[in-house]
């Protein structure tokens, strides 16, 4: 049995390939919810559907969003009524009452669907729907997510982190924004000064995820600030880590990221944006999976390989590398 932490790309990528060293039976994936949105009232769980969309066979790899070869008639039409009505095209973040009205799970999250900043394919759009839908009939997310991972015809084990709200909010020199905002519609442009995880402090990792954490883990390469941070602000999934073998591939090779934002949130925040960071940010982990190349000597056991994944076999070759890690310190 073993665990994986996901957000972002990086865990989804290395999972591309992990099948063939954990058996996905026998494997849960738990996946960040920090940067879900509420837009035009459906809740997208972008970290959620990545793994939902790539355990089904349907991802788009060239994005690592979305379905693929998904059409996007609704979304062209919400911005060209937009334009036609004067309206603004930019993130429309709903006031603040409206924010924590009616729907709990959505709070501090909601945008408007007028222009709609971030792309949502047609088929893609229907997962939102329904996910809302079954909410709105009274089932918590997790349940709601289990029902979509039979849906896709997963094997491995999709839980969200918390069935309770966490919304990543970035505090910018150009004021605070939701992390979506900040990501998708900024392309993080502005300079980072905080990272906040509003509601964190009231959420709590379900019973699933607690005995899912009673196993060894792996945190992929995610970005350890907005894909791992909302689960590590949950004090009990924290304590949990702290009691159980942790394995970590660093999303660093030195100081060099591979992908996204994570060295600009991690300088934000006050960390070093290295693998050194990395290990400060970590301290429940007890092994590191880093690249080759990677020169960072650290007070903890380390499996050095090519930790790039563009594929299958990358992927494969660093959950080899993981799971070596792992019979290192379990």
């Amino acid at each position: 049995m073993v665990t994986f932490l996901a957000g972002g790309t990086g865990t989804p990528k290395l999972l591309d390939g992990a099948d063939a060293v954990f058996d996905p039976t026998e494997t849960t994936v738990v996946a960040n919810t920090g940067d879900d949105v509420e837009l035009g009232g459906h809740l997208v769980c972008p970290d959620v559907d990545t793994v939902l969309f790539h355990g089904g066979g349907v991802l788009d790899t060239d994005t690592w969003w979305g379905i693929a070869d998904d059409t996007t008639a609704t979304h062209e039409e919400l911005s060209r009524l937009a334009e036609a009505a004067g309206l603004d095209a930019g993130p429309r973040y709903l006031d603040d009452e409206a924010q924590t009205a009616g729907r709990d799970i959505a709070r501090w999250r909601r945008f408007s669907g007028v222009a709609e900043f971030m792309e949502i394919g047609d088929r893609d759009r229907a997962v939102h729907l329904t996910r809302t839908s079954l909410l709105d009939e009274g089932h918590p997310l997790t349940v709601v997510t289990r029902r979509l991972a039979d849906a896709f015809d997963l094997e491995v084990d999709l839980l969200p982190m918390s069935d309770d709200p966490v919304a990543t909010i970035v505090h910018t020199d150009e004021g605070a924004m939701h992390f979506q905002e900040y990501w998708v519609h900024r392309r993080a442009a502005p300079d980072v000064r905080d990272v906040e995880f509003r509601g964190a402090a009231s959420a709590t990792p379900t019973p699933a995820v607690r005995e899912a954490l009673s196993e060894p883990v792996v945190v992929g390469p995610s970005n350890p600030v907005t894909s791992i941070g909302p689960m590590l602000a949950m004090d009990a999934l924290a304590d949990a880590l702290d009691a159980t073998p942790v394995v970590a591939v660093s999303p660093f090779v030195d100081e060099e990221v591979f992908s996204g934002p994570a060295a600009e949130l991690m300088a934000g925040v006050g960390r070093e944006p290295s693998t050194a960071g990395v290990a400060a940010a970590y301290p429940f982990v007890d092994a590191f999976v880093l690249d080759a190349a990677d020169d960072t000597e650290l007070d903890r056991p380390v499996v050095r390989t090519d930790t790039r994944i563009d594929g299958p076999d990358d992927a494969e070759r660093v959950a080899r590398a993981a799971a070596e890690a792992l019979g290192e310190v379990a």
